[in-house]
């Protein structure tokens, strides 16, 4: 039998239909792939991540000098061939310290906003698919923490429960869950009314169940856009903290700290501050690019749009 000679109109649809299907079926190796292409900004921005974090995993191995070691007949020298940029007040290479600060810095940047992210996802979660009373209090008590300055927030907690990284840690990770519960809330509203919720729920699947089997990984696209978005809020906080004097305390180290450090040597040194000043934009910069850049490969309203 011969088959029957489709209309120009009608292979356009089948095309089209054809490439909407395949679009959906993309993995994510591939949306990555589609990302490096499309975007260069993105992946040039996870390069100088990359950077930063392997710069502070080997710092003992980048820089000759210790993290403490002084020489007064240094001070406040400029930058050389033999201190790339300069030494402090106390003769230290600033280069090494702002090696060993990008430790607490960046660690300070991503574990509160893991932190954050697993809390506010499970109360978000939560709150969207049970509803109620329960929805209710959760999300009065998102409103209260979002209602504070995120800042003035984290700076009584630092104040109730003193100095110390595991201060800093509560402090951010208290400040930034409630914004991540909205979030996931809303992705949970809309997920909960889906074909796949209702037929797993009437199949007898226990809430649980279908909150982490179902709900949870449609919102890990959404999740990681937040965690690139969140970890540079993380670390100006921290920074801001340290700067005010509340934040990382000697002997350690963090780039806030070291700006605050400098700013006494502003006019002579300028090099204390602005170097570190210079990394945390470069990082900040780096994963608000990498977060526009995933959130354009991830987001499907802005794919269907």
């Amino acid at each position: 039998m011969r088959r029957k000679k489709e209309q120009p109109g009608q292979e356009v649809d089948r095309k089209e239909a054809l490439a909407a299907q395949l679009g959906e079926s993309d993995t994510l190796k591939d949306k990555m792939g589609r990302m490096a292409a499309d975007n260069k900004l993105a992946v040039f921005s996870a390069v100088v991540i990359a950077v930063f974090i392997l710069a502070a995993v080997f710092a003992p191995y980048l820089t000759p000098f210790d993290f403490d070691e002084m020489d007064l007949m240094a001070r406040l020298a400029p930058p050389s061939s033999k201190h790339l940029l300069g030494t402090d007040e106390l003769g230290r290479d600033v280069l090494t310290r702002l090696l060993y600060g990008a430790r607490v810095s960046l660690v300070v940047g991503i574990v509160p906003t893991i932190i954050s992210m697993l809390v506010g996802a499970v109360l978000g979660m939560v709150s969207g698919y049970i509803g109620g009373i329960t929805d209710s209090v959760i999300m009065r008590l998102a409103d209260v923490v979002l209602s504070f300055p995120s800042l003035l927030l984290a700076m009584v907690i630092m104040y109730t429960m003193g100095d110390g990284i595991v201060s800093i840690f509560i402090a951010l990770a208290v400040t930034n869950w409630a914004s991540v519960a909205r979030v996931v809330r809303s992705e949970t509203l809309s997920l909960r009314e889906t074909e796949y919720v209702e037929a797993a729920r009437s199949m007898g699947v226990k809430d649980v169940a279908i909150i982490f089997r179902h709900i949870l990984p449609n919102c890990i696209p959404s999740l990681i856009v937040l965690f690139t978005l969140n970890v540079p809020s993380a670390i100006l906080s921290e920074s801001s903290l340290s700067f005010l004097g509340i934040g990382v305390q000697l002997p350690n180290s963090s780039w806030g700290l070291m700006v605050n450090m400098g700013r006494t040597f502003l006019y002579n040194a300028p090099w204390l501050s602005l170097v570190p000043s210079a990394a945390i934009m470069l990082v900040v910069l780096a994963f608000n690019f990498l977060g526009d850049g995933l959130r354009d490969v991830l987001d499907p309203h802005l794919k269907n749009s």
